[in-house]
């Protein structure tokens, strides 16, 4: 008998991830819905209550988010109505019909003043509206919620919708010479890698429900990253480092976003794959 699982948000770079492993073996034993915005709005109560009472899901994977982190500084209702409220919506219809929740937040959700990887245990400090929404939403599953696993995750790329990566194509296509921040350390993380992890938590059946950190291995800069990308593309643009104090954005970003996946390891008994290995997979699938 399949697994029917929800996928929120599919038109996202995780969802589409998803829907990438959905027509494969890996996922033969599980049966897909993929909604959007469109199809189903989760900020909206009663539409997520009609669509769980319909459907007889075993999983909800919620990849849905508000991610533009300089314009929730403008836009903080939208951001906390999708981040939050929307999350409280699926976590309420998960609980009355049984439904395992499993959640995608960020590493934004910590103020980055460590210098080592954060941990599950560490405290929340976010220093932005983005942040601070995805922790909202968090502290609600938590509150309503006993079988959800929440997994935070940071510099999501891939080949699929804006990132990083895609970016630096952009300009390296464009420009002779650009500038990138090298203060703002992290471990970019391949959004097939961990659509792979939420596949194996429902596959495996796991029942270690919680909090988890799950990103690639490997820890480096903004700058760093972008000197990876055009190595592997054999670009040979200039990239200037420079520090974020001289590169304003509306928003603050932590200048040490680096998590921990230790307990994801231990927990599902995976290999942490390393951040340019994915990397090159990535590049040779854009």
């Amino acid at each position: 008998m399949k697994t029917h699982v929800l996928v929120t948000g599919s038109n996202g770079q995780l969802g589409k991830a998803i829907s990438a492993f959905s027509d494969t073996k890996n996922s033969e034993s599980i049966n897909f819905t993929f909604t959007t915005r469109t199809s189903l709005d989760i900020s909206n109560q009663e539409q997520v209550e009609t669509y769980f009472q319909s459907n007889n899901f075993q999983y909800c994977i919620n990849c849905a988010a508000y991610t533009a982190v300089d314009k929730a500084e403008e836009e903080k209702e939208q951001a906390f109505l999708i981040n939050a409220t929307a999350v409280k919506n699926l976590a309420e219809a998960c609980d009355k019909y049984g439904v395992t929740l499993i959640h995608i937040s960020t590493d934004f959700v910590f103020d980055g003043f460590k210098r080592e990887p954060y941990l599950e245990t560490d405290k929340p400090n976010p220093i932005n509206v983005y942040g601070t929404s995805k922790l909202q939403g968090e502290r609600y599953i938590q509150q309503t919620l006993n079988n959800y696993f929440i997994i935070r995750t940071s510099w999501l790329y891939s080949e699929f919708g804006n990132n990083f990566v895609k970016t630096m194509l952009r300009l390296g296509a464009e420009k002779d010479e650009i500038s990138v921040v090298n203060d703002q350390i992290g471990s970019p993380t391949y959004a097939k890698d961990l659509a792979e992890v939420v596949l194996e938590i429902i596959k495996s059946k796991n029942k270690q429900f919680g909090l988890y950190h799950y990103c690639n291995q490997g820890i480096l800069s903004w700058f760093e990253f972008a000197k990876a990308i055009f190595s592997f593309t054999k670009n040979e643009i200039k990239v200037k480092p420079i520090p974020t104090s001289g590169y304003f954005t509306p928003a603050k970003r932590p200048l040490y976003s680096v998590l921990s996946s230790t307990k994801m390891i231990h927990n599902l008994k995976l290999e942490k794959k390393p951040v340019l290995n994915s990397l090159k997979n990535c590049l040779q699938n854009t």
